[in-house]
């Protein structure tokens, strides 16, 4: 029997859900502001000119900063610290932001021009969101007792899914309302309020924080090693490990699914199933707010396991469970002949990659101990350069054989990411 403290438990204190309340926030900001202009883009081209072609490379801007610079920007949380660190991204955030409402028309600048300006734009973007779900696995992991990592992961995820969900209706809103560059510069200042915010109340350490008693210091600390600062050059070994490595390839392939689902959702759901623009719209919210269910089940289910069994099976039995679900969730979906049965299926099939994504976080900071910001770079990395090769591989194979044998790749990828669970042991820690 293990005797982890559970998040749930311990003496009165209540500093640690604050900092996690914060970073929820922060989470949902980021989303916001990360896919706003995937809903803007139809007006934008319009006005600027631009092809659905060029659109689509500014897009991929931010993809590339955004999954190049996850270890990077690891290493630079574990260095400087998540104070520091989160709120310098969340004030580029704001300013990125509205360097984009504030680009010259096409009138202006040449279409050379604007297009590169979009693009180095949005790779900034990419690059300043790099760091921030690192850097807050890393916080947890400073605020959190061992064997309670997973459900305060699960609700900075519900926080990233519900900023999508919220996304399209507002920005689908303002920019019919106000127009596409207000509803960048309107949103842009919600990255200097969370800046402001965490800056004032967060710290990284529980013993720098004025408000942390004595007894909730104690709880926080249990059951590891003293939680001390990163020392430089001791990230390199996280790229040397083999339960890094294999969380990182499981991760790739569970998000490859991720990816099937954020690209072609709603481009599935008006060419392939025949709904309704606007039905479309309203249907493809639905994936998030499961996802946002399922991040917070995954997370307790995680935690309670990884208590009465230990870490190793709290990561594991959640990660293979969820992970053959959703193989057979895509495939049904894909299958289904009635359009909203697919639908359904689909979501709930979101919603378990979801459920898993919790115990990937768990295990990398079981794992990476001090580390965790680090190797949750790579992690991080890992799951989201997939999203590029989906990305060019789902429409080639959905051309050539159909939209069923597109998705039941995914189905397949799922599949090998459950195997790799079986050989990755959350407790082991990383080698010194």
């Amino acid at each position: 029997m293990n005797n982890l403290p559970h998040p749930l438990e311990g003496p009165p204190g209540h500093v640690r859900w604050n900092i996690l309340a914060v970073l929820v926030a922060m989470s949902f900001v980021a989303y916001v502001l990360r896919t706003n202009m995937s809903v803007a883009g139809e007006s934008m081209m319009g006005e600027l000119g631009l092809s659905q072609v060029e659109l689509g490379m500014v897009l991929a801007a931010f993809a590339w900063g955004y999954a190049l610079f996850q270890f990077p920007g690891g290493v630079f949380g574990d260095i400087f610290g998540p104070r520091r660190v989160l709120t310098w991204i969340a004030v580029c955030w704001g300013i990125a932001n509205l360097a984009i409402g504030l680009v010259p028309g096409a009138d202006l600048a040449g279409p050379g021009v604007l297009l590169v300006s979009l693009i180095a734009l949005r790779f900034a973007m990419g690059v300043v969101q790099a760091p921030v779900f690192p850097v807050v696995a890393g916080t947890i992991r400073n605020w959190f007792p061992p064997g309670g990592w997973a459900l305060p992961n699960a609700l900075s995820n519900a926080g990233l899914t519900l900023g999508a969900a919220a996304t399209g209706p507002l920005i689908a809103w303002l920019a019919v309302t106000v127009g596409w560059r207000l509803s960048f510069i309107l949103t842009a200042p919600l990255g200097f309020v969370v800046a402001l915010v965490w800056w004032r109340y967060g710290r990284d350490f529980p013993t720098e924080h004025p408000g942390v008693g004595d007894a909730e210091s104690a709880f926080i600390k249990a059951g590891r090693e003293p939680i001390v600062a990163e020392e430089p050059g001791a990230w390199k070994r996280v790229l040397r490990d083999r339960n890094v490595i294999l969380l990182t390839v499981s991760y790739f392939c569970m998000n490859y699914v991720f990816y099937i689902l954020f690209n072609w959702f709603f481009i599935y759901l008006v060419q392939v199933r025949g709904f309704a623009t606007l039905e479309g719209g309203f249907l493809a919210t639905l994936p998030w707010l499961v996802g946002a269910v399922g991040a917070v089940i995954g997370g307790v289910w995680s935690d309670a396991l990884s208590k009465s069994r230990g870490i190793r099976i709290g990561c594991r039995l959640p990660g293979i469970v969820s992970l053959v679900l959703i193989a057979g969730l895509l495939w049904a979906g894909a299958a289904a002949t009635n359009a909203y049965l697919a639908v359904a299926l689909l979501a709930l099939c979101f919603g378990c990659t979801q459920l898993s994504d919790p115990a990937y976080w768990s295990a990398i900071t079981s794992v990476a101990g001090r580390h965790t910001a680090a190797a949750a770079g790579i992690l991080n990395m890992g799951g989201n350069v997939v999203g590029g090769f989906g990305a060019i591989l789902v429409p080639l194979v959905a051309e050539r054989f159909g939209w069923v044998a597109a998705l039941s790749t995914g189905s397949l990828m799922a599949v090998v990411a459950a195997v790799l669970w079986l050989f990755i042991r959350a407790d082991e820690p990383l080698k010194t």
